[in-house]
Formats: structure tokens, C-alpha cells, sequence
């Protein structure tokens, strides 16, 4: 386990005879430091020093390579930072080269041979101690794209022509204390999903600013886990344009909204994606640390793959109603077994994806988990690992053990051999709900959640997670509330009236004063502790008295998800039935401690301490009052 120190906070919110295909490379914008954020450690250089920009390596002669049936080349030390292998430009044995299907390691002069397929994305996994070029975006540039006669039309492109074999794909490194440090910061940024440049703005104003006042993440970048944009696949330039901002690689992996859907077959579905962002599944090494970017997201679904056991009628007509489903095809899965058996067994394991391997939001939705969650179990037994997703708009810190009823009847699982995490996402609830005084929407999510992004803080092969909410420090992990019979009742009220609105609306009137008569039935104040998980706590004193322990709302000891205005997070309501958005009508971490029928009239102060797994401290403060009569 990770020996930092537990702390008490208080909650305030890339001739003739040969020649070289390159890319450009360009400069980098310094970014001023901002004290949203929390940075772990001593602050390292800024990015700018750092960086090393450049592109992958395509050599190609007149002559064409002495095999069409194979790709060659090397992996080397970029020692000059040119992207071209010079002379005396060593090449560097033992790294993971791949097609998507095959697995090889360079020999003792950095060269790799793969067999070569007509639809297919090289790249290498980058060692510890070693980083693959960014270009001028901060994108990492460590693949390169294989379909001589290019994409079939597309709305948005697709991947261009890429022509005949070349002679070698040479793929440059340099040199990194970073990605060799044991200690590294990961961010996992959960769906951007901008559907216009309105949209991208606010993304700008919010998670991408805290991101450019940050220095922890250099080594590791930042991982934008799907759902980059929302269909409007033109708009990836500009979320380009974020990513030159941040201080670190940016990589992506896809999401359901990252689909060309014009794509009659599988097969180019992320074809844009591929040729714009990263390949569809790839996996690279920082640290001690293994991260695995897989591609969760089978489009168009069809029956015979997708369906074969009743469950997904969605998939059953893919020509005229095509849909997804949560699913590896079988060359990603057998790419999986092979890249896992090049993995020391001694390394932390990241698999991340876009639809989650199990979700609690979903936990009854086949298309919404992924179909082979139990063959990757299965890879990965033995292995100290970790699941990040997003997709669901929700913050979903489940640990070891945990079980929801949905994950027993759809796919056998006894519960999660490992830790799954849910990212929230960086759209919080698709940039819905009222605008703050920052510029961004307040978009609170399906979970009573708020938008922000995921740190993975590792220390050799252990890690801790942390959630910074958008424009806080991360000292904000939780939000407090009252759920009594008058939230209740104008619950119901509010959500009958948005469905028909007809009249004035129904008002709430101060969530904090509750009645004598709301006291006698049932009253409770909530916490929703955004990171809390089996093993958190929160406790809760009332003026100062002893401290009483709150009771979570779901147990995920095998029950149905918990659903309706008493499990819900007033706070949250309070603000989603009123400017819009979804309704946190259920969430795994939810706390409740019922209210004391017999309190005073009058003014008293709550002070609620939660407790996470790994000792750190939490602590807010609610002031509510009572009266004897409304």
C-alpha cells in the first residue's frame, strides 16, 4: 500500500534512392500556474522544457520493401530529437511492438518484423524511462496507420489513402526521468464529449484549465477515456487546440460518440478517430504501471456476434437500426492475452475503456458493461490491477467484493476481483444545468456528481485515487443535504409539473429549514461522498454532541440498485429539477444519518467527517434550522 500520510482537509467546493515522410511538430504555449488544483510533491520543470516533439518515422524507396508481407523496422533513441534515425542512433532491444493482433519485442538492435494486414494501426507500447514524441497538441505520436486504399466514404473522412507498404516504420524515443519515476500522477479524463464549439469553450473555462495549472502529470498525461466529442467528429482539431494546453502526453482511447457512424461494418467504425487521435487499443508503461487502452465499444452490433444469448435485441438490425454494444472484437481480445503475457508480474495493470467492464449506473444494461468481463478477469488473475471507465456521466469508486445484482444475472460475477472506478466525466452531466460565475455549466451529474477528472496518485505498483471537481481544490469531496417528507413531496410535485407544466412551478422553498412534523417523519441529512466507496466512513456531530456514524444507501452486497426521492441527493435535486439535467434519483455514495425527532427550534450546525479507504479525512459543515410549524 502507499505510505502518504493521511490529512484532515475541510471541504470549502508527432534523393532518389530514400526519403522521409514527417510530420510537423510545433511549438508549445506556456500556461501561467493556477491554485485549483493540488499538486502532490515538489513542483517538477514546466512541460515546455521538457517536451519532446516529434512524429513516428516513414521511410520509403523507389524499390519498396524487399518483403510486402511484412513491416520493418526499428525503435530507437532519437538522441538529436529529429525523429529521423541517424547514424550512430542506437536502437533499443526488448520493446513491445504490435499490429492489433500480433506481439513482438525488438531485438538487441532495436528491429521489429510483423506480418502485415490491409486495415491495420502499428504501434509500440513505450517503456518505462522512455516517451514517444507529442506533436504540437501534446498528442502522443507512437502509431502509424496501414489501408492503402484508404477508408471507405465517410462523413468526416475517415483515414486517407495511405498507399503502398514502406520500405520501414521507425518509431523514435528519447531518454525520460519522468515515465522512470516510481511516483507517478495519471489522469483519467472521463467524457469531454463537446457536441459544438459552445460546448468546447466551457470544456476550455473548466477541466482543461485546471489541467493547464497542474505539474504532477508529465510522466504519466492525461488519458481521455472516450467520448471525446459527441458525433460532430470535425470538431477533434479543437479539442486538439485543449490538449496544446495541458502540461503532459495526451492519449485517447473511443467512445461510443467517437463513431464514424456511417460505417456500414465494424471494421472502420473509428476510422476518423484512428487517423486523428490514437489507435483504437494500444497500451503503454510508465513507472511501475501498465496502462491498457482498449477500445469497449462494437459498432454496429449484430446479432449473430452480439446477440447470440437473447440479451441484446438492439443488435438485431444492423442495417436499418444500428446500435452498440459493450464488447472487445476477438482480434482486441486475443491482442489483450498477448500484450498482458509481455507484462511483468509485478506491475500495476490500468485497464481502462469507455463503456465500463461493470457499472453500478448500469448494472442492469447488457450493451452498457462489456460482454467478455470475465475472460479479461481471467488475464488479469494474479495481477494487482485497476479498471477506469466513463460513459455513464457518473463518479463510481467500487472496490474488491463489490457486487450488484445485474452483474450476477447477466454475466455470473460473484463480485470484482479488483477495483473499478468510474471517471465522472468532464462534461459532468453533458454541459446541462445552470450556468456558474466561471463560465461553464454547474452540469451536476446522474450521482449528484460534479464534473471533474480522475487521478490515479501511484507509488511503485500501489495507487490512490483522487477526484478533483472542476474549479476546486481537492479538498471538495463532498456535498451535504436534507431529505424530509417536504423535499419529498415537492419532488414528486416538481418532476409531475416539469412532465406537464401547467401553472406556477411548485417551489422548494430553503432546503434547510425543516418542520417539527418533517422531523417525526423521517428527516435525514445526506452526504454524498464522491469518492466513497465499501470501507469509507462518514460521521456526523449535531452542535457539537458525539459523533454518530451515517449509513450508506447501497451496500453493493448483491441488492438492486436503491431508487426514488428517498435515496436520492436533495442537494443535487434541488438544482436538477428546477435548471435541468438528469435527476439523482440513486448513487452508490450516498450517505444518511436520520435527524433527532426531539431537536430544538431553532438554529444547529452539522459537521460531517467522511473517511475514505485510505484514512484520509473529509470534513463540511451544514447549518439548517427547525420550526415547529411550516
Amino acid at each position: 500500500m502507499l505510505s502518504f500520510p493521511a490529512r484532515k482537509h475541510s471541504s470549502l467546493r508527432i534523393a532518389l534512392t530514400a526519403f522521409t515522410t514527417l510530420a510537423v511538430a510545433g511549438g508549445l504555449v506556456a500556461i501561467p500556474t493556477t491554485a485549483s488544483t493540488a499538486t502532490p510533491g515538489p513542483a517538477p520543470a514546466s512541460w515546455d522544457e521538457n517536451a519532446y516533439r516529434g512524429q513516428v518515422e516513414v521511410v520509403r524507396t523507389p524499390e519498396g520493401p524487399a518483403d510486402p508481407d511484412h513491416l520493418t523496422g526499428r525503435v530507437f533513441v532519437d538522441r538529436d530529437r529529429d525523429s529521423v534515425h541517424d547514424r550512430g542512433e542506437r536502437g533499443l532491444p526488448g520493446v513491445v511492438v504490435s499490429n492489433g493482433r500480433d506481439v513482438v519485442t525488438t531485438d538487441r538492435h532495436g528491429r521489429y518484423r510483423l506480418p502485415v494486414y490491409d486495415n491495420m494501426t502499428v504501434f509500440i507500447t513505450q517503456p518505462s524511462g522512455y516517451q514517444v514524441p507529442v506533436d504540437e497538441s501534446n498528442v502522443a505520436q507512437f502509431h502509424w496507420n496501414h489501408l492503402p486504399e484508404g477508408s471507405p466514404e465517410l462523413r468526416y473522412g475517415g483515414i486517407a489513402p495511405t498507399g503502398p507498404l514502406p520500405d520501414a516504420v521507425n518509431f523514435p524515443l528519447v531518454r525520460s526521468q519522468l515515465t522512470r519515476a516510481q511516483e507517478q500522477h495519471c489522469v483519467i479524463a472521463g467524457d469531454l464529449q463537446t457536441y459544438d464549439r459552445t460546448e468546447v469553450e466551457y470544456a476550455r473555462r473548466g477541466a482543461i484549465s485546471d489541467l493547464a495549472g497542474r505539474r504532477d502529470y508529465q510522466g504519466c498525461g492525461t488519458l481521455f477515456i472516450g467520448d471525446v466529442v459527441g458525433d460532430d467528429l470535425s470538431l477533434y482539431p479543437d479539442v486538439k487546440e485543449l490538449t496544446s494546453l495541458t502540461n503532459g502526453p495526451a492519449r485517447f482511447l473511443p467512445g461510443n460518440h467517437d463513431l464514424d457512424f456511417d460505417s456500414a461494418t465494424a471494421e472502420h467504425a473509428f476510422d476518423t478517430f484512428r487517423a486523428q487521435l490514437a489507435p483504437a487499443y494500444y497500451s503503454y508503461d510508465v513507472g511501475d504501471v501498465h496502462v491498457v487502452a482498449l477500445n469497449t465499444v462494437r459498432y454496429p452490433c449484430t446479432p449473430d456476434v452480439d446477440n447470440a444469448d437473447g440479451l441484446r435485441p438492439q443488435c438485431d438490425d444492423p442495417e436499418n437500426s444500428p446500435r452498440y454494444n459493450g464488447r472487445l472484437d476477438e482480434h482486441q481480445l486475443a491482442w489483450l492475452e498477448r500484450d498482458l503475457a509481455a507484462v511483468d508480474e509485478d506491475k500495476l495493470v490500468v485497464i481502462a475503456g469507455h463503456i465500463p467492464l461493470l457499472t453500478f449506473a448500469d448494472e442492469g444494461s447488457p450493451i452498457h458493461q462489456v460482454d467478455q468481463v470475465r475472460d479479461i478477469y481471467a488475464l488479469l488473475e494474479g495481477r494487482e490491477a485497476v479498471s477506469v471507465a466513463g460513459h455513464t456521466h457518473s463518479i463510481e469508486n467500487m472496490r474488491t467484493g463489490d457486487l450488484m445484482r445485474g452483474w450476477q444475472d447477466l454475466f455470473g460475477v460473484e463480485g470484482l476481483p479488483f477495483p473499478h472506478i468510474t471517471a465522472g466525466a468532464i462534461s459532468g452531466d453533458w454541459y446541462s444545468g445552470e450556468l456558474t460565475e466561471h463560465g461553464y455549466p454547474a452540469a451536476v451529474g446522474r450521482d449528484g456528481g460534479r464534473p471533474g477528472l480522475l487521478t490515479l496518485d501511484i507509488r511503485g505498483d500501489s495507487f490512490r485515487e483522487r477526484y478533483t471537481v472542476t474549479g476546486e481544490s481537492d479538498r471538495v469531496q463532498t456535498q451535504l443535504g436534507i431529505n424530509s417528507p417536504t423535499y419529498r413531496d415537492w419532488y414528486a410535485e416538481r418532476q409531475a409539473w416539469n412532465d406537464d407544466p401547467q401553472g406556477p412551478a411548485p417551489e422548494l422553498g430553503d432546503p434547510h429549514v425543516v418542520t417539527r412534523a418533517d422531523l417525526a417523519g423521517q428527516t435525514w441529512l445526506t452526504t454524498n461522498f464522491w469518492m466513497g466507496s465499501t470501507g469509507s466512513t462518514v460521521e456526523v456531530r449535531i452542535d457539537g454532541g458525539r459523533s454518530r456514524e451515517a449509513v450508506r444507501t447501497q451496500p453493493m452486497r448483491g441488492e438492486d440498485q436503491l431508487i426514488g426521492p428517498e435515496w436520492s441527493d436533495p442537494h443535487a435535486v434541488a438544482q436538477q429539477l428546477v435548471h435541468g439535467g438528469s435527476v439523482a434519483d440513486r448513487t452508490m455514495h450516498l450517505w444518511r444519518f436520520e435527524l433527532p425527532a426531539d431537536l430544538d427550534a431553532g438554529r444547529h450546525r452539522a459537521e460531517v467527517t467522511a473517511t475514505d479507504v485510505h484514512g484520509r479525512e473529509y470534513t463540511d459543515v451544514l447549518h439548517f434550522r427547525v420550526v415547529e410549524q411550516p
